[in-house]
């Protein structure tokens, strides 16, 4: 084989390496090859820690008859999903035409033009229960490719124009948000609701973050709903009770038999429900299980630079057997002498992007200066090596090499909101400043990622609008609104928030019918139908260390009591903290939030203000208390 996946940048793709099937990565070279074979093409996706995919390549991507029969009537394509998100959300798209089974391995079928006839996801080497092996698939679709080419031309066109025009449907667009009832959303959340064993539906369950963190911001009956399903979480075995991360999902209702693949996301977005749990509460177990989670991502999932991997492995050798989740089973005495599962080192700038503000709520919360220190450390890694000279962002990279991929509206929104959330805890204007830089490219390329997408799917028509629901961690476009969102509580500039509006609105309807598909949407709908609620603390120069080039900031290394104790507790307002000097620079970069604003008498000074009407301001708790009463 030409080994045309060894450098990959991706760890999933090198892993395919060794295999006999003439693996191409993803790019126009693999096209243009089964175009002068006149052969279908096999786009088939995944990504390094997801088990089924590494079933699927043990059992056939490994076999070299297989490989071989694949290699002649097929060009055969590699692609990980979370290196190109873009590429998966068009094939899972397609996908959705011929299984309601959608997961990973993605395995799908499209002409030499890119346009998809055909998918599935796993495909055992022999029939089982009436699933076909994966040589039948490979039979059936040989056989309609030479003798129904036709059929294939036909479903393959209808296919493509039915995705356009359903990605059309929802673009972003509208001046006003309509009206929409937010407690039916919370009806239809606890409609669903698991209240033997908390979560939401039948196996498997997934611990579905943004929609907890969207319920922690309604009243009454949501919070208890949230805080169920979190306590739940916490004390089940989808927590490993030894490092504190949480696994991907579980196949059994009561939280058990997890699928152990531990995610870069998942516990970015878990961190935080998890800390904003312990603010709404006080209660102790909601804030160690957000210790817990940011021990996991700061000792386990944290690489060279300060960044975050992408993932650990399901799969490891424990005394010389290879076992999914053998290694979660031991105790930490018996860790010790074992290999960890693999980590997926790539960095990825919107996963990085979702840790940054993860950690920068919790070290405000929790008064954890080395959180918040870890979020500066991760976020100058990523102005460093993940900026192009031209400006432009990268989307991943592995040891220093950067992937071709383009980056996403994921990793301009998510990055943005880091940066911006980091801004408001450390009072640095270049977070802030950078942070508005990436939204306002969004706003002039259309609401849309700065740039042309990617060129393969571009240059064949298939470059349809992702699926724009969500599942595990907010989409493009809810991460761009909520960092927008708050550059308007920052700014006061009205094209924030309508930029906010505009991503949102034609998808708040359908939201609301199908909540648990739309968790950090529903979040950012209910911050623009409430208040714009906004608390900035002023501490003096002389309490606030030198910021260096981390911007380690203000807030990490002043006195828990006061009004600064008062403002960590707050977890629904937009709270800024900064030095003097800090709100002075901030202010003449054009947030407004921070003009005139000082310290009396030299000690901490708290400014609380709504929708930009701010109250006089005040020194102590009691008087801050009392004003947010």
């Amino acid at each position: 084989m030409a080994g045309r996946l060894a450098d990959a940048i991706s760890p999933y793709l090198r892993s395919h390496a060794s295999n006999p099937v003439d693996w191409y990565p993803w790019g126009s070279e693999a096209f243009d090859v089964a175009r002068e074979r006149d052969v279908p093409v096999l786009v088939s996706i995944g990504y390094a820690t997801c088990h089924w995919c590494h079933v699927m390549a043990r059992e056939s991507f490994s076999d070299p008859a297989l490989a071989a029969y694949l290699n002649e009537r097929f060009v055969a394509i590699k692609v990980d999903r979370e290196e190109h998100p873009d590429v998966d959300a068009v094939h899972l798209a397609a996908a959705g035409a011929f299984t309601r089974d959608l997961g990973w391995p993605l395995n799908v079928f499209v002409t030499p033009a890119g346009a998809a006839f055909y998918a599935g996801t796993y495909w055992p080497p022999v029939p089982v229960q009436g699933r076909p092996s994966f040589r039948q698939v490979l039979d059936a679709v040989t056989e309609a490719w030479t003798q129904r080419r036709s059929d294939v031309d036909t479903i393959a066109s209808e296919l493509a124009a039915a995705l356009s025009s359903a990605g059309e449907a929802f673009a972003p667009g509208g001046d006003e948000l309509p009206e929409v009832d937010l407690g039916a959303a919370v009806s239809a959340l606890a409609a669903v609701e698991d209240t033997a064993h908390g979560g939401f539906g039948t196996e498997p369950k997934f611990p579905v973050a943004p929609v907890l963190r969207f319920l922690l911001r309604s009243e009454g009956a949501g919070v208890d709903l949230s805080l169920r399903t979190l306590r739940a979480m916490a004390a089940s075995p989808l927590r490993d009770a030894v490092e504190g991360g949480f696994f991907r999902y579980a196949t059994r209702t009561d939280w058990s038999d997890p699928h152990y693949e531990r995610m870069l996301y998942d516990n970015a977005v878990l961190l935080d429900a998890y800390m904003s749990a312990a603010a709404r509460t006080g209660e102790s177990w909601a804030a160690d299980a957000a210790l817990g989670i940011a021990g996991f991502l700061l000792d386990v999932l944290r690489v060279e630079g300060g960044v975050f991997a992408s993932a650990q492995d399901s799969e490891s050798i424990v005394d010389g057997t290879r076992t999914e989740g053998g290694y979660y089973a031991l105790s930490a005495a018996d860790r010790a002498r074992q290999d960890p599962p693999a980590l997926d080192r790539k960095v990825l700038t919107g996963w990085n992007g979702l840790a940054i503000g993860a950690l920068a709520h919790t070290g405000l919360a929790l008064e954890r200066p080395d959180f918040v220190s870890a979020a500066a450390e991760t976020a100058d890694w990523l102005l460093a090596h993940h900026v192009g000279a031209d400006g432009m962002l990268v989307r991943a990279s592995l040891g220093g090499s950067v992937s071709t991929a383009v980056a996403t509206l994921e990793d301009h929104g998510m990055f943005a909101e880091g940066l911006v959330r980091l801004a408001c805890v450390t009072g640095s204007a270049r977070y802030a400043g950078f942070a508005r830089r990436l939204v306002d490219g969004v706003i002039d390329a259309g609401l849309s990622a700065p740039g042309t997408g990617d060129p393969v799917l571009a240059a064949r028509g298939v470059a349809v609008s992702p699926d724009p629901s969500e599942g595990a961690y907010p989409s493009g476009r809810s991460a761009t609104a909520s960092a927008a969102l708050t550059l308007y509580d920052l700014t006061g500039d009205a094209r924030y928030r309508a930029a906010a509006v505009a991503l949102v609105a034609p998808l708040a309807a359908p939201a609301v019918g199908q909540p648990i598909a739309f968790g950090a949407l529903l979040d950012v709908v209910a911050r623009l139908q409430g208040a714009h609620e906004q608390v900035v603390v002023v501490v003096p120069d002389a309490a606030a260390p030198d910021a260096g080039a981390s911007d380690a900031g203000a807030s990490v290394s002043t006195s828990s009591g006061g009004v600064l104790g008062v403002a960590r507790t707050l977890d629904r307002a937009t709270v800024v903290v900064a030095s003097e000097s800090q709100a002075t620079e901030l202010a003449a970069a054009g947030f407004s939030l921070l003009e005139s604003r000082s310290t009396m008498e030299g000690r901490p000074t708290a400014y609380r203000c709504l929708d930009f009407v701010c109250r006089l301001p005040v020194t102590s708790a009691e008087a801050l208390r009392a004003q947010l009463a």
